[in-house]
C-alpha cells in the first residue's frame, strides 16, 4: 500500500549553498544537517538534498512513495513494466529504498520507513 509521494530527494553539487537556498525558499531550517544529506520537513512532506546524487546517476529530483513493503512494491512495479534503476537498499536508520524507471525515462522511488 502506498501512502503517496511524501519525500523528494534533490541532487545538489554544493550542499552548503543549496541548504541556504532551500532554507530561504521553504522558510524552515533543516531537521537533518549532515555532510551526506540535508533534510527539511514541512508538515508530512520531506525535501532532502543529496550531495552524492549526481554520482549515483540522479539527473533531477526523485519523488518517493512511502510504502509498507518496498520489496513487494518493487516486484509489482517491475511486473507491470517498470525497469529497476536502484535495487532495494538501506538508506540509513533502517529505511529501505528502491528506484524504478518507466519506458519514457521517468523515475519513481519507493521508501519503506
Amino acid at each position: 500500500m502506498s501512502h503517496g509521494i511524501k519525500t523528494i530527494i534533490i541532487p545538489v553539487r554544493d550542499l552548503a549553498a543549496a541548504k541556504a537556498l532551500y532554507a530561504a525558499a521553504l522558510g524552515v531550517e533543516p531537521y537533518a544537517d549532515e555532510p551526506y544529506y540535508v533534510g527539511f520537513r514541512i508538515g508530512d512532506q520531506e525535501i532532502g538534498l543529496d550531495p552524492n546524487g549526481h554520482n549515483h546517476g540522479m539527473t533531477g529530483p526523485v519523488g518517493y512513495c512511502h510504502v509498507g513493503d518496498v520489496t513487494t512494491t518493487l516486484r509489482h512495479a517491475t511486473d507491470a513494466g517498470w525497469r529497476t534503476r536502484q535495487e532495494v537498499k538501506d538508506v540509513g536508520a533502517g529505511q529501505l529504498a528502491a528506484v524504478v524507471e518507466d519506458p519514457n525515462g521517468n523515475v519513481l522511488g519507493f521508501l519503506q520507513r
